[in-house]
């Protein structure tokens, strides 16, 4: 049980700074293909990526948290 835990720590960890470093890199495949016409993403939907992407880095040390609480106690 506490491996999956910090497995999935790890994946949040990867996501979070993912969506950090580089907020548009999903932005074509969820909302480019709503609109017409050539576009970039707005600066709201950038920074609430990087907002996303700092709750997705807290849930994994949450998540880590746990892991090493199940797996040492």
């Amino acid at each position: 049980m506490g491996i999956m835990l910090i497995l999935i720590a790890i994946i949040f960890f990867l996501l979070g700074i993912l969506s950090k470093r580089n907020p548009t890199w999903g932005w074509r495949a969820n909302e480019a293909w709503k609109i017409k016409g050539d576009s970039e993403p707005s600066d709201a939907y950038i920074d609430d990526m990087k907002f996303r992407g700092s709750v997705s880095i807290l849930f994994g040390f949450f998540f880590l948290a746990c892991g090493l609480l199940v797996i040492l106690l």
